[in-house]
């Protein structure tokens, strides 16, 4: 069972900023989108990109107006005041782009929003060109999967098709996601891989996993009675 790609998740329409798109063209995208960021695209290819982060420092310092960062003030600090006199995308954007590959796993691409810290990563074909954003939202959605889609899923893929069990064997039941399963599987080993897979599968908030290792009672086979 694989799991959902970036591409299954992705949208695939994304707002742009060229390059030389004004401070207030670029505040007029964010307002009118209701986006928080924008790609900013040189020649077709994103170059960098402008957050509201990027534009709030004219207003931090007043449009220079203000004390510039002292000579120990921090690194950051003194980034946005680089920032004070932008007047185009490409004077305030930050680069480079946060990308990801369309063919790239959920949790890959969970891994990458959290390690870096941002709210979105655009995808971008092997070429480089933009072909989606995929951000946060987009990833919390697959926690909206219905119980019933999941139980489904588990009874057909993870039990009859993988492990080769019967579903009726194994009482699946699936609460606003979490996952309870009790009954018998023949091995250990077989109860510990339906545990990864289940705990693995889009959509599962949590397990609770009472399978027991032995013959279930209702494939137990039938001992041959001897009378005296």
């Amino acid at each position: 069972m694989r799991e959902p790609t970036v591409s299954s998740l992705m949208t695939r329409e994304v707002i742009t900023a060229d390059v030389e798109s004004t401070f207030k063209d670029v505040v007029q995208l964010l307002e009118d989108n209701g986006i928080s960021a924008v790609p900013v695209l040189d020649g077709g290819y994103p170059v960098g990109v402008v957050s509201e982060a990027d534009l709030l420092p004219k207003e931090e310092f007043r449009g220079g107006t203000a004390d510039a960062p002292g000579l120990f003030a921090g690194r950051d600090a003194k980034h946005r005041w680089d920032k004070v006199s932008g007047l185009t995308a490409r004077d305030v954007m930050t680069s480079p782009v946060r990308k990801v590959s369309p063919g790239a796993g959920a949790s890959a691409a969970a891994r990458e929003l959290a390690e870096a810290g941002v709210r979105r990563l655009f995808v971008m074909d092997d070429d480089g060109a933009l072909v989606g954003v995929l951000s946060r939202r987009d990833l919390l959605k697959l926690y909206l999967r219905e119980d019933d889609d999941l139980r489904t899923t588990i009874r057909d893929e993870v039990f009859g098709r993988t492990l080769w069990v019967d579903p009726d064997t194994v009482d699946v039941v699936v609460t606003d996601g979490v996952v309870s399963l009790q009954g018998r599987l023949e091995r250990q080993s077989e109860i510990d891989i339906a545990d990864h897979l289940v705990r693995s599968l889009p959509g599962v908030v949590d397990l609770q996993n009472r399978l027991r290792p032995g013959w279930n009672d209702t494939v137990q086979p039938r001992q041959t009675e001897i009378f005296g």
